[in-house]
């Protein structure tokens, strides 16, 4: 194990920081590394593997897949598209998609369509749009994105950055409000700031985001890459507050654990301002991706996983709510999605995730001393226990 680390180290650029724990195969919500040792996995992949490890109804749609055809790029067309782009129109509740690959990738076109937008329907001067966007945000770790994020670490060494953004903070609708002026094409928000650290809005947030944009023509762009598709025990997490964003941003789960996938949902008034040649990807909406992504869809058509996570979801918030006081300061989050703040003089994020490690636990921890737990969907009550049990001990022997 430690010369396949060895290798990583020498010949792979440092831009993570991961525990040091080789996983070599996975199923369901367990992840076997290199000395045989099982964790249960609390990252799932930020949110990528909603639906587990090698899901058999996601893995056999991919074999299926793989025996007929892979790839054809968008200069012709393919017998998948079509269908995939419908399937998930209505799961979103909207008329169009256009398919991407990563989640930066589809917020980078989420960005320049209501740019374009803008420009052709409501008239902004040309080159003077501005999208408004939230402190604390992730979208991604592109130029652009990072260019908006008030994260040093992200920033720093990067510039310069494109201009056209203007950030408010997260919940404060009356910010938001006073950021809105003529050149205004969109809001950019997560309904629930996942990097931040699970971080909920107020109540009435999304809510007056929706009329904001309403009253001065704008977009609500919600990123639900990290939140959507299951998590937080809605199929999208703005659901949670009845509010429906004119574009979502989809990805991560939508590829179910097996490639990359994403897309940017949105009515046929906002997608339809894209002509040929205007943006495109060589490997988005490829056929293994809409086989995936399709397959991804029928496991959410129920509601099953949704009301999964939200019941599972119950029993890992009451479970963790028990330790508030007991090197927890605080916790938060819906669904099967918790943000868990650890007292920053007992240890930091990175020291109970490796002693989590040592329980058996995968984590990952956040801005120092929080923690984001966010196990597979499928995950069961016993494992539940298991996950707030493992948590219970590690902060016990960091206090002893």
């Amino acid at each position: 194990m430690d010369h396949l680390i060895d290798l990583e180290e020498r010949h792979g650029a440092h831009n993570y920081h991961p525990l040091d724990i080789v996983v070599t195969s996975a199923e369901g919500v367990w992840a076997t590394g290199a000395d045989g040792r099982r964790y249960l996995d609390c990252l799932a992949g930020y949110s990528s593997l909603n639906f587990g490890h090698r899901h058999p109804a996601l893995i056999s749609a991919a074999k299926r897949q793989l025996d007929r055809i892979t790839l054809t790029s968008r200069a012709f067309h393919h017998d998948l598209l079509g269908p995939f782009c419908a399937e998930l129109a209505q799961l979103a509740g909207t008329d169009m998609v256009l398919p991407m690959n990563s989640g930066a990738e589809a917020v980078e076109s989420a960005i320049k369509v209501a740019r374009k937008w803008g420009y052709e329907v409501k008239g902004v001067p040309a080159d003077r749009a501005t999208v408004i966007t939230a402190k604390g945000n992730f979208h991604g770790r592109t130029t652009t994105i990072v260019g908006f994020s008030d994260d040093g670490e992200a920033r720093a060494g990067f510039g310069p950055f494109a201009g056209g953004f203007r950030s408010v903070p997260f919940g404060d609708a009356a910010a938001l409000a006073e950021a809105f002026d003529e050149t205004v094409v969109a809001v950019l928000v997560e309904p629930i700031q996942g990097e931040a650290g699970v971080i909920v809005p107020p109540p009435d947030y999304l809510s007056a985001v929706r009329r904001l944009c309403d009253e001065h023509g704008a977009l609500f762009v919600a990123d639900e890459i990290q939140s959507g598709l299951g998590r937080t025990g809605r199929t999208f997490a703005c659901e949670h507050w009845g509010e429906r964003p004119d574009v979502y941003v989809l990805g991560k789960a939508l590829g179910g654990g097996i490639l990359p996938v994403s897309a940017v949902a949105a009515r046929q008034s906002v997608l339809g301002v894209l002509k040929p040649g205007q943006h495109g990807s060589t490997f988005g909406g490829n056929p293994m991706a809409c086989a995936v992504g399709r397959a991804v869809i029928r496991l959410l058509a129920d509601g099953t996983m949704q009301r999964q996570a939200r019941e599972r979801g119950e029993r890992l918030h009451a479970g963790l709510a028990g330790l508030v006081g007991r090197g927890v300061v605080a916790t938060r989050g819906l669904g099967l999605w918790a943000g868990v703040d650890i007292d920053p003089a007992l240890a930091s994020g990175r020291e109970v995730c490796e002693r989590l490690a040592d329980h058996g636990v995968l984590a990952k921890d956040t801005h120092g001393s929080t923690l984001r737990l966010a196990p597979p969907l499928v995950i069961t009550d016993d494992e539940v226990d298991l996950v707030v049990e493992s948590l219970e001990k590690a902060l016990a022997e960091l206090a002893a």
